[in-house]
């Protein structure tokens, strides 16, 4: 049996997610009904207690009579109530094809997805054509001891944090108004200073409605300095992950890194709170970078991330490739490459 839930059904959306052997925040109700970008919707696959659910957002296909699919910000894919290695293949199948006859049935030219590099989704995704690898996500591993874990800091790493404590820099977690509004202008400045598209600007708002979920725990932690906030960010806990999930830095502090003392800090507060994991994410864009090699000086331990990217219809995919004067084979790292802003000369 399939169905759709969509925001009109709150509890039938956080029962599956509830109830899911493995799940982040990004599945949930609460972050889908934060989204205004798009028409969020959990697709389930059911046969009598076992259960497939796919959490995405439906657009409109300018111009079209056609949609696609996408996801929220954050690693998503689907989710079940066993782990996926536990599901029989058949039963696998079968959710293939009834979600091959909802595309279908929907109009859906297109789908992408990030999948979340903890929770062994590929073995589901496999089933379709379209995984696509996007480099590397960094984690730390809270179920060694505090002192194996800083024995893998790169040797500067243990230098600068003992010498940000030295000159005063201290972290706190807070919920003050005035800090989530010094945040979101710290966060802003930082996307600004990056490069990043108006995508990653989020607002003061979005901060508070982050920090105001109930389906899971965020905290605000920020770093003072001379009783100034001048770093910090939305730490997300969820099951035994903590997600650094936004973070910013003053460009004035950013020669000294004040974020090597938050995540030293947050290492110590996961432990403590019985998260398993620390999840820093990847580069900007999700490629190795600069940012992904800084965050690697905290750790070697690594998980691929994957996207799947996957052509519904390719009649219609190629035709609106065509309309817009796009080639199949342009060489960028984009999907659906129909909705690529081609540069004007």
């Amino acid at each position: 049996m399939t169905k759709i839930v969509t925001l009109l059904d709150k509890e039938l959306w956080s029962e599956y997610v509830r109830k899911s052997a493995a799940f982040d925040f990004y599945h949930t109700w609460y972050y889908h009904s934060m989204d205004n970008t798009a028409e969020p919707l959990l697709f389930v696959f059911e046969e009598t207690e076992d259960y497939i659910a796919y959490p995405l957002l439906k657009r409109e296909i300018p111009n079209t009579e056609y949609f696609d699919l996408t996801c929220v910000y954050g690693y998503t894919g689907p989710i079940s109530n066993r782990e996926f290695s536990a599901l029989d293949d058949a039963f696998l199948e079968r959710f293939k094809a009834a979600f091959l006859a909802f595309l279908g049935q929907e109009n859906i030219v297109s789908i992408f997805s990030r999948l979340h590099p903890f929770f062994g989704q590929e073995i589901l995704m496999n089933k379709f054509p379209g995984i696509h690898p996007n480099g590397k996500t960094v984690a730390i591993d809270l179920k060694q001891t505090i002192e194996e874990q800083r024995s893998g800091y790169h040797r500067s790493y243990r230098q600068h944090i003992k010498q940000l404590k030295n000159k005063g820099y201290v972290v706190k977690e807070t919920h003050a108004p005035e800090d989530v509004r010094a945040f979101a202008d710290i966060y802003t400045e930082n996307m600004k200073r990056v490069g990043a598209s108006d995508y990653y600007l989020f607002t003061e708002d979005y901060f508070n409605e982050l920090l105001a979920a109930q389906e899971f725990e965020s905290k605000l932690m920020l770093i003072m300095h001379n009783g100034e906030p001048v770093s910090g960010g939305v730490i997300i806990c969820t099951n035994k992950i903590m997600q650094a999930h936004l973070v910013g830095t003053r460009t004035a502090h950013i020669n000294v890194s004040p974020p090597k003392l938050l995540i030293d800090e947050l290492t110590v507060m996961g432990r403590e709170l019985g998260y398993e994991y620390l999840n820093l994410g990847g580069g900007l864009n999700f490629k190795e970078d600069t940012l992904y090699y800084w965050k690697t000086g905290f750790t070697n331990l690594t998980l691929d991330f994957n996207s799947w990217r996957y052509v519904a219809n390719r009649e219609v995919y190629d035709s609106l490739l065509e309309e817009r004067g796009i080639e199949d084979d342009l060489d960028v790292d984009f999907f659906p490459l129909y909705r690529y802003q081609v540069a004007v000369e």
